[in-house]
């Protein structure tokens, strides 16, 4: 998956300026800045208001506190991206990126808030103390009996994917599985087994993978308009993907093609 990568990552809070050789992540919206084709270092463009955001191994990453305005390419890019650290960089800079945007000033008085100097986080004289925001969603590969359930939604994404949702307040990841599934494609589930997690920085989360399986005898699915414009059964032999080293979803899907669930002696 994207954040499986060589590299060590390291996302420890410092107070430092950039380097001429230190990466520099600038979007605008959901686009990000590439200059032929890469991500820039500081010394090939003219920006200012930067704060240190990680490293991998020794490169340093720097977030662009200012909107990006060329070179811009949708943020989509890292999916392909022939560098998989890069890519993991670019999605993770655009989580920090989307929460410094959007806290500026104090959600509790309207004061402008100050960087931490201890830690990540955005301070206001009132006492408010604003941390980085993680989304927990699930991933869901459901499962009946030789088949598994891929939907497609009706905006965004374009390619397969498998029922998914954030958790509410008061729901654990199980419950939220149960409801998601119902709400999406109106089944029932019950044995729930937990595959993998995985932090997604699009939508500013942490992932939890998981297959659960349909107690239903009709297992036909009753979508849900809004989010969903498809959902269909699959059998093993019908499904043609590729993995690209980039997502839960597709390994999941993978994992069961391949007969993961067939072989894993844990369940």
């Amino acid at each position: 998956m994207i954040q499986d990568i060589n590299g060590k990552f390291n996302l420890d809070y410092k107070i430092i300026g950039p380097s001429d050789n230190d990466y520099v992540l600038s979007f605008l919206d959901d686009n990000i800045q590439l200059i032929n084709n890469d991500i820039p270092m500081y010394k090939d463009i003219n920006a200012n208001n930067l704060i240190y955001g990680f490293s991998i191994d020794s490169n340093r990453y720097f977030i662009n506190l200012d909107d990006a305005k060329e070179g811009i390419i949708n943020i989509n890019v890292f999916r392909n991206f022939y560098d998989r650290e890069k890519a993991f960089a670019m999605i993770t800079g655009y989580h920090l990126y989307t929460w410094y945007k959007n806290n500026k000033y104090c959600g509790r008085c309207g004061k402008r808030l100050t960087f931490g100097i201890k830690e990540r986080s955005m301070i206001c004289d009132c006492g408010n103390i604003v941390y980085p925001r993680i989304n927990p969603a699930v991933i869901v590969g459901l499962i009946h009996n030789d088949k598994i359930l891929l939907t497609k939604y009706r905006k965004g994404y374009k390619s397969y994917a498998l029922v998914a949702g954030f958790t509410e307040i008061g729901e654990s990841f199980e419950e939220t599985v149960r409801r998601e599934v119902f709400e999406e494609v109106g089944l029932h589930v019950g044995k729930i087994e937990y595959y993998k997690s995985q932090p997604w920085g699009l939508s500013g989360s942490v992932l939890s993978g998981y297959f659960a399986y349909v107690i239903d005898e009709n297992d036909t699915p009753i979508l849900e308009v809004d989010e969903l414009k498809e959902a269909k059964w699959f059998k093993k032999e019908e499904i043609d993907l590729v993995d690209n080293n980039t997502s839960l979803t597709r390994e999941m899907i993978l994992y069961f093609k391949n007969g993961g669930l067939d072989n894993d002696a844990s369940r």
